[in-house]
């Protein structure tokens, strides 16, 4: 029995026993990430491995947002599910596998839509966002959202042989605040330039590769080990496993105007 919430159980101690044992994880690192609540939008190509990995590290609170329906052609990348699996809900279904992978974890599921009018509710229940989604519109609803609340999101995508990575809206240990999405990629596409692995295509093992990724940069941002990828956009091509970082700084000015026009957007 636990004597408190933050503590870790005998069975637990064991599960981690290779994570403890690394001297910049240790057992207070450990603890840190079972107290930590972790919000993963989107449990898709890259919301599966994420999940797999934030579950099985011994993040203490996953959430999981989802409103899709499991099809056949996600097969291909997202593993978190099988055959059995198509036509069921992918949050719920998520939720179960990842629970199988460590039942010490709690999971929150929002089998809904992410939109204006929940996105506060939701993300501020939890400490890091993963951004796993596959549209603008919500990559964008997600920055604005985590600006607003003043929270970090970790940032992935995909696009036929090529992945990106970032962790936005990111505060060090000197308080300076890093850039936003908003920063990189100040408007909305236009429904024309608008490209997803659903009109083009993804070879399936890019997603894992990028969804792994962010869920090691969550466990850095919570246990504050190593260098958080902040102030730059690493781009990934899984053709010649070539990678190029991209340096860019946050602009006051376009999030300034951001917070005026989502002010007003909630109001």
């Amino acid at each position: 029995m636990q004597e408190d919430k933050n503590m870790l159980s005998k069975d637990e101690i064991s599960r981690y026993s290779k994570q403890i044992q690394l001297t910049e994880v240790g057992l207070n690192g450990q603890e840190k990430l079972h107290a930590a609540k972790v919000l993963v939008i989107g449990a898709g190509g890259l919301g599966c491995p994420a999940l797999q990995y934030l579950a099985i590290a011994g993040i203490g609170t996953i959430g999981i947002v989802d409103f899709d329906l499991v099809d056949l052609s996600n097969l291909q990348r997202q593993i978190l599910f099988n055959h059995n699996d198509i036509g069921k809900p992918k949050a719920i279904i998520a939720s179960i596998k990842i629970k199988e992978l460590n039942p010490h974890i709690s999971v929150d599921i929002f089998n809904e839509k992410l939109n204006k009018n929940n996105a506060s509710k939701i993300i501020s229940g939890f400490d890091i966002i993963l951004d796993c989604t596959d549209n603008f519109n919500t990559r964008y609803l997600i920055n604005d959202t985590c600006v607003s609340l003043n929270k970090s999101f970790v940032y992935g995508g995909i696009y036929k042989f090529e992945g990106q990575l970032s962790v936005f809206n990111y505060t060090n240990r000197d308080g300076i605040k890093g850039p936003t999405y908003r920063c990189a990629f100040p408007e909305i596409e236009n429904d024309e330039t608008i490209i997803n692995c659903t009109t083009t295509g993804v070879i399936g093992t890019l997603p894992g590769i990028i969804g792994t990724m962010q869920a090691n940069e969550v466990i850095k941002l919570i246990t504050g080990i190593g260098k958080v990828c902040s102030g730059k956009i690493l781009m990934y091509n899984a053709l010649d496993n070539s990678m190029i970082e991209i340096i860019m700084t946050r602009n006051e000015d376009k999030i300034t105007k951001m917070l005026k026009l989502y002010g007003t957007q909630k109001a």
